[in-house]
C-alpha cells in the first residue's frame, strides 16, 4: 500500500497525487515535492489515503519534505522574479509583434526553469523570443500554449451569476459542455446568456443536466396543461396513462 496525498501548486490549478514518502502530513501543510527536472512548492489539499500500489497507473513522484521558513522566504523571492519575467516577456512580445497574449509566468521552486503560459488563435513562432528571454533571465524557458478556458481558470474572475468562477475555485478538470444541455434545461439559446467569461459555454450547464434529463424521462407522453386540444380542459395525463376531459363552466 502507498500513502497518497493530493496537492495544488497554485490556487485553482488541478489537484495532483503524490507519494507521501513516509512523512506525516495533513491538509493545509505546505511541502516541497519532486517535479520534472526540479522541485516544486505545493500545498496539501487532500488528506493522505492509502492506495494499492498495483492500481496506480504510473509511479508517483514523492513529497521531499515539509516547507520551512527558509522555503517561504524563497517562495516570496520567486514570486517577485515571476512578476519581473512577466513584464519583460510582455515587452518582448510587443517588440517582435507576436500574435499571442501572455497569461502567467511560473518559476520552478529551484529556479531551474520558467514556464510562460499564453493564448493565441494561431500558431506562433516564438524561437527568437525564447532565445531573448533565456539570455536576459539566465534560466531555461518553456512556452506553453493554453486554451481560453484554462486562461480563465488561471486568472479567475466573476461569472454572470455574481460569484467567483467555478473553474478557478473548485473545478479540477473541464467536462464536455454542449448546447444540447442548455436545450434540455429549457434555457434560451442566447450566446450572451449561456456563455462564460471565457466565451465558451458555461461549465455550470453540466452541473444539473443529469437531473433535468432524469426528470424529463419521468414526465411521460401526453402530459401537459390541457391546452393541447385547443381549449382549456383538454387532454390531461396521469401516471397510468389514462386521461379525461374536464370542462370549465
Amino acid at each position: 500500500m502507498v500513502k497518497v496525498v493530493g496537492v495544488r501548486f497554485k490556487k485553482a490549478c488541478r489537484i495532483y497525487e503524490f507519494d507521501a514518502n513516509g512523512i506525516e502530513l495533513e491538509r493545509g501543510d505546505r511541502v516541497i515535492v519532486e517535479v520534472d527536472r526540479g522541485m516544486g512548492f505545493a500545498t496539501i489539499v487532500r488528506e493522505p489515503v492509502e492506495k494499492d500500489g498495483r492500481k496506480i497507473k504510473r509511479p508517483l513522484k514523492k513529497v521531499i519534505r515539509k516547507a520551512d521558513s527558509v522555503d517561504i522566504e524563497r517562495l516570496d523571492f520567486i514570486r517577485e522574479r515571476e512578476v519581473e519575467a512577466f513584464r519583460l516577456c510582455q515587452k518582448k512580445i510587443e517588440r517582435y509583434g507576436l500574435p499571442m497574449k501572455l497569461t502567467r509566468v511560473e518559476y520552478l521552486f529551484d529556479s531551474s526553469k520558467a514556464i510562460f503560459y499564453f493564448t493565441s488563435e494561431s500558431r506562433v513562432d516564438f524561437r527568437e523570443l525564447v532565445r531573448d528571454l533565456a539570455s536576459n533571465l539566465h534560466i531555461r524557458i518553456e512556452m506553453r500554449q493554453i486554451g481560453v478556458r484554462d486562461e480563465s481558470k488561471m486568472l479567475g474572475g466573476i461569472g454572470p451569476c455574481g460569484l467567483e468562477l467555478c473553474c478557478s475555485t473548485f473545478l479540477d478538470d473541464f467536462e464536455p459542455v454542449t448546447v444540447k444541455m442548455a436545450k434540455e434545461q429549457n434555457m434560451a439559446l442566447n450566446p450572451a446568456k449561456i456563455s462564460g467569461v471565457c466565451g465558451r459555454l458555461m461549465c455550470c450547464l453540466g452541473f444539473e443536466h443529469a437531473m433535468y434529463k432524469k426528470a424529463k424521462g419521468r414526465q411521460g407522453k401526453g402530459r401537459g396543461c390541457g391546452r393541447q386540444a385547443g381549449r382549456c380542459g383538454g387532454q390531461s395525463g396521469s401516471r397510468g396513462g389514462a386521461g379525461k376531459r374536464t370542462e370549465r363552466g
